[in-house]
């Protein structure tokens, strides 16, 4: 089993390939890496750095490469995400077409094999993307800043993570509609725009809603909905400073939905009739 979706995932990966989906994305990435390096060899760093080693000031530069590395990963990163839902969203569609579904199960492999492999392929897609990204950015702040914060390369797994729980709304629905729309709308309308409201209502206004039944309604939604916000805010920022996870409930929350999510895609995909 475990080698048929691995087979069918590294599949995927070519078919990101073959539709410069990969080269898109390691094309932005490589462009806002020659930007960083652009704007270092502008802005004078080197005297800042030379004071605070002489004065023996390394939690100075520790907190500065920290600020530096997340100002910069924050908004490549929502855009990575917002580029993966896109460029993501046909791949189980495409796969059920007529002719290519009849090929791929004409082979000796199961529904839930390939339906398995489609999921980890277009995640495997985005970790190398967003790992290319995170890794570059990391060793050029470090070399400028001659501080290797290791803590920072957990932003990868996050930011993965984040979109794995995305990709797999836009894998439930790409099965039962058959098509990409709707589950890139959904996956679009959380990240952007549900799980930060939740977020906010949940840390600052949940205290003055008075409305019993509105705060057991916003309640229940903010633990059913994933919380990609908290993913890729408060999560990524204690990753990022060493801090590890101070709170797993948005972790475990979403981990859940991603299971259900899938199981239900798979249940789904075993009944289509192709």
């Amino acid at each position: 089993m475990i080698k048929n979706v691995w087979l069918i995932t590294l599949f995927t990966l070519r078919e990101a390939m073959a539709r410069k989906v990969f080269l898109f994305f390691a094309g932005i990435s490589l462009i806002a890496l020659l930007g960083l390096i652009l704007v270092f060899s502008v802005v004078g760093i080197d005297t800042f750095v030379d004071i605070a080693n002489q004065s023996g000031s390394k939690g100075v530069i520790r907190e500065v490469v920290n600020s530096i590395q997340l100002i910069i990963i924050n908004p490549l990163a929502g855009l990575c995400l917002l580029l993966a839902i896109f460029s993501s969203a046909s791949f189980v569609p495409s796969m059920m077409e007529k002719g290519n579904i009849d090929l791929l199960l004409s082979k000796p492999i199961s529904r839930d094999q390939l339906l398995l492999g489609k999921y980890f392929g277009g995640i495997l897609v985005v970790f190398l993307n967003i790992l290319f990204l995170v890794i570059g950015i990391w060793i050029i702040v470090s070399l400028k800043f001659a501080y290797w914060n290791y803590s920072f390369l957990y932003v990868s797994i996050t930011i993965t993570f984040a979109f794995a729980v995305l990709y797999s709304i836009i894998v439930l629905l790409g099965v039962a509609t058959r098509g990409s729309i709707l589950g890139m709308m959904i996956a679009y309308f959380i990240f952007i725009l549900l799980s930060p409201l939740l977020y906010a209502y949940f840390v600052e206004f949940k205290s003055v809603i008075e409305n019993d039944v509105l705060k057991a309604f916003l309640d229940g939604l903010y633990y059913i909905v994933p919380k990609t916000s908290e993913l890729t805010g408060i999560i990524t920022i204690n990753l990022a400073a060493g801090k590890g996870v101070t709170e797993y409930q948005p972790v475990l929350t979403s981990l859940i939905f991603l299971i259900l999510a899938i199981g239900f895609s798979i249940y789904l995909f075993r009944k289509k009739d192709f």
